[in-house]
Order: C-alpha cells, then sequence, then structure tokens
C-alpha cells in the first residue's frame, strides 16, 4: 500500500467558495479522494482553515496557499509511506504543522490528506470506508444500530438574514426502525413545517444547511410551536417518533458578558440564560441541547449540565470541544456536558477524530457526527465515520445536494450491511 501520488487541487463548496480535494494513489493502483467542508460559525479553537487571503481571487477565500503546502510540503513526506498506517500518517503531518491549531500548513491541507489516505487504504483493502475505520481504530462497533437523523429544520444565527439569535432547532428522529424510515419520517416532518411557516405568513427560503430562514419570527422560542405542529400534522408523536434538538451557539450572541437576544431585546447572564433554556426543557421534547453557553464560559457549564441532567436532555459539546481530546477532557473533568458533537475539521485529522470519539464514549458521552453550514462538499466521510463509531445521531440539513449526499450514503451503508 505504498503512496505513489499526492494531487490536491480546488473544488467548490456550498457556500459558493472553494474548498480542498485530494487524490491519493496507491502502487497497486487504488485511489482515494477526499474533499473537506468549512464552517461559517466556527469556535475559536477549531484547526485552522488556511486561505490565501488575495483578495484579488475569490474574495481572499481561494484555497491556492493549502494546496502548495500538500504538494511542497506534506507529500514529500508522505510518499513511499504505507497508507495502512493511518496514524502514523496523520501524526506525521501534525509534527510536520507543529502548531496547536495546524496553522501552518492548515487544517484543511491535513485532513483532505488524511481522509484520501483512509478512502485509498480502504479501497486497496476492499473495504468500504466505514469498515475499514471500524477495523484500524478497533472501535468496537457492532452496526447493530446506525445513527439517526438529527436535522436542521429552522436556522437563524450566522446561518440565516433576520431569523432567530439561536442557529438551529432540529427535528432528531426517536422512532425505532429502519433508516429509511426515519429520513422518511424526518423529511415528512419537515414537508410539513413548510406548509405551517406558509400558513403563517413566513418565509420558506433556505440557510446554509437546506433549513428554513423564516423571517419576521418575534421570538426564539416562536419555532417550537410550529415544529410541534408539523410532527402532529405529519402524523407522528412528538418526543416518542420525533424530538427537537437545538444548537444555540451562543458564543456567536456573547458580548461584552452578556448573552444579547436581539430579537426579544434582552442580554441576559450566564445563569439567567441557563433558566431561560430550563423553561424550555420543561415545555418541548427537547432530546439534546447544544452549546447553550459560550465557548470558554467554563464555570457555568456544570450548572447547565446538572439542569439538562434533570430533564433526561443530553448537553452537547461543540464551539466548547471542538472535535479535541484536551478540550473534551477538561469537559470530562469538570461534568460540563453528556454529549459531543463531532466535526472532521475541527480537529484537522481522522486518527485525532476517531480518539477523541472514544474517549468519549468511554466516559458515556453519546457521539453526534455534524455536516458544516457554511462550506460543505458532497464528500460522506462524516457519514462512514458514525457508522464506525457508533454515533447516536447524524446532524445534517433536510435539502441541497451537498447534505442529501450525505443520508444517501446512510442509506447505502444500511443496504449494504442488511445485504
Amino acid at each position: 500500500m505504498q503512496i505513489t501520488a499526492i494531487h490536491a487541487y480546488e473544488v467548490i463548496a456550498s457556500g459558493g467558495y472553494p474548498s480542498v480535494e485530494v487524490k491519493v494513489t496507491l502502487d497497486e493502483g487504488s485511489i482515494g479522494v477526499a474533499s473537506v467542508p468549512y464552517g461559517a460559525s466556527a469556535g475559536s479553537h477549531e484547526a485552522s482553515v488556511l486561505v490565501d487571503e488575495d483578495k484579488m481571487r475569490y474574495n481572499g477565500k481561494g484555497m491556492l496557499t493549502a494546496i502548495k503546502n500538500i504538494h511542497e510540503e506534506i507529500a514529500p513526506h508522505l510518499l513511499g509511506m504505507d497508507a495502512s498506517n493511518q496514524k502514523l500518517i496523520d501524526s506525521t503531518m501534525i509534527q510536520l504543522d507543529g502548531t496547536p491549531q495546524k496553522s501552518k500548513l492548515g487544517g484543511n491541507a491535513i485532513l483532505a490528506v488524511s481522509l484520501a489516505v483512509a478512502r485509498a487504504a480502504a479501497a486497496s483493502l476492499k473495504k468500504p470506508l466505514y469498515l475499514h475505520i471500524r477495523d484500524y481504530y478497533q472501535t468496537g462497533t457492532d452496526f447493530s444500530a446506525l445513527p439517526q437523523p438529527m436535522a436542521v429544520v429552522i436556522e437563524g444565527g450566522k446561518h440565516a438574514d433576520n431569523s432567530t439569535d439561536l442557529q438551529e432547532y432540529c427535528f432528531s428522529v426517536l422512532k425505532q426502525g429502519t433508516r429509511a424510515e426515519s429520513i422518511r419520517i424526518m423529511l415528512e416532518c419537515y414537508h410539513s413545517l413548510e406548509k405551517i411557516l406558509k400558513e403563517n405568513k413566513l418565509s420558506t427560503n433556505v440557510g446554509n444547511e437546506g433549513a428554513f430562514a423564516p423571517n419576521g419570527i418575534t421570538s426564539n422560542e416562536a419555532p417550537f410551536a410550529y415544529m410541534l405542529q408539523a410532527i402532529e400534522r405529519a402524523g407522528y408523536t412528538a418526543g416518542q417518533d420525533v424530538g427537537f434538538s437545538i444548537d444555540a451557539a451562543a458564543s456567536e450572541f456573547f458580548s461584552d458578558g452578556k448573552y444579547v437576544l436581539k430579537i426579544e431585546n434582552r442580554a441576559l447572564s450566564s445563569i439567567e440564560v441557563i433558566e431561560y433554556f430550563k423553561g424550555w426543557l420543561e415545555k418541548y421534547p427537547i432530546v439534546t441541547l447544544e452549546d447553550p453557553l459560550h465557548e470558554d464560559d467554563w464555570s457555568n457549564w456544570t450548572a447547565a449540565k446538572q439542569m439538562c441532567d434533570a430533564h433526561n436532555v443530553a448537553l452537547v459539546g461543540d464551539d466548547l470541544t471542538v472535535t479535541n481530546k484536551e478540550r473534551l477532557q477538561t469537559a470530562i473533568d469538570s461534568q460540563a456536558i453528556s454529549s459531543i458533537l463531532i466535526k472532521l475539521n475541527q480537529i484537522g485529522s481522522l486518527s485525532e477524530t476517531v480518539e477523541t470519539c472514544m474517549l468519549a464514549k468511554a466516559h458515556g458521552m453519546s457521539v453526534i457526527p455534524s455536516h458544516r453550514g457554511g462550506g460543505e462538499t458532497n464528500d460522506t466521510a462524516m457519514i462512514d465515520l458514525a457508522v464506525a463509531v457508533g454515533g447516536r445521531f447524524i446532524k445534517v440539513g433536510p435539502t441541497r445536494g451537498e447534505r442529501v449526499a450525505k443520508y444517501n450514503r446512510l442509506l447505502e451503508i444500511e443496504r449494504e450491511l442488511n445485504a
């Protein structure tokens, strides 16, 4: 499985700007191709997305510098290496970079190569990617329960204009059955929601993730009423068949020590914002609450978790933990979360991502692999990862080609496993 060629180039991501794609070729002819996403809303502790800063090209967001780093810095060290030794390949790139957030070579450059190598190795072994990841990292997943859809259906914050302060409101399917049925249930509720929004004279334009971004919503709580109606009208029971998942992305509306809710003209302290969410947990079938506090508001996350535990709601870290083992360990030590969102590009290599997933699972946490809002590609590695590590949910928007590619990959895996 010797690596004989590494070729990188730009592809266009969902936001209309480039991302990096890499093609890795092995000596026996196997090929692996991978592209990487980036986020519109990103935690400050994430691995870097290296862009060109050339304002004459893609408004400074080109990826030619990252591509040059792959060809001139990374490839010379990896050519001739064994693609089956993913941990060594990833650690070689991490050491080459030598910075905490992969800012020298770019987290985007390192991850694209990491995933392409994994795909090439899987191809050489004649295994699907999820099976290769499971076997190589010895995750112990038995594939008996594939991840359920967590679909963003109303979005605001940085993902939409003139919508809610909070970033995402999701339908999370709870009903047991095949994932083909789960995806159908989610989409039936989504289409039902579209009709209800129209009846209420709200826009059904979609935001970055294929979710509705209705202008004129008067409060951050208002979407719940529409979502409850949508589930019921689609013929399902809220809290039993379909629950709610919320991503507050609170770091995005935290300013000068306060949580500023613009559409409600309120500025809340950490304790007040916890109480704010507590009211929702008591009224609605919420199953997960993500990033209700600022990414460095550590002292209050424990109180938030106690509140969520009391209501049997998973408290999810995203900007808090950024798929980073060290930050996850801090969250474990301080009992800050009970679940973690996983984004491959937050940490920038496959090995580090899997290690973070397994650390979370070793401490009884659920893992939820997720898409990115701003610049998603058609690559579906996040689904193979989710299956390989036994993710509870996958968080992906319900429409747009780069989103539905993920659901179609989950359906394909289910068919393979049931063949």
